[in-house]
């Protein structure tokens, strides 16, 4: 490990990237076809979970709001303000996403998607491999 990445961690962990003004996290499917070799197929599209409270850094009063420092749906369902997605051309709207349409908005903000796909097909193959005899 290079010793200056726990201070790259430590440098963006209080200012996540958010979705209008959201935390988020990403549900990617992969399926492993086989080990040996191994072949691993990842689905064109996924999930972008959002929580339902706007972000702010972690303090002594919000830290126990599940509903802004978590994505989980089992538990932002269940918030006053969850949004469904009315339907698949509104997928700009809810707080559940498309990651085709979250990997358009990390562009609209000046982001490399691209860069961060193969960054993600990376770690994805990287976890597989730990786990090979």
């Amino acid at each position: 490990m290079n010793p200056y990445d726990h201070f790259v961690v430590q440098r963006y962990l209080h200012k996540p990237f958010l979705i209008d003004e959201l935390k988020f996290d990403l549900r990617i499917y992969v399926y492993v076809c086989g080990i040996d070799p191994l072949r691993v197929y990842i689905y064109k599209d996924g999930l972008c979970r959002l929580s339902t409270v706007k972000y702010q850094p972690p303090n002594q009063s919000n830290l126990n709001n599940l509903y802004m420092h978590l994505t989980n749906y089992a538990i932002n369902k269940s918030n006053k303000d969850y949004e469904k997605n009315k339907t698949s051309l509104e997928d700009s709207v809810g707080h559940k996403r498309s990651l085709i349409y979250t990997m358009k908005y990390i562009e609209e903000k000046g982001h490399d998607s691209g860069k961060v796909m193969d960054d993600i097909k990376e770690t994805i193959v990287k976890s597989l491999l730990t786990v090979q005899p």
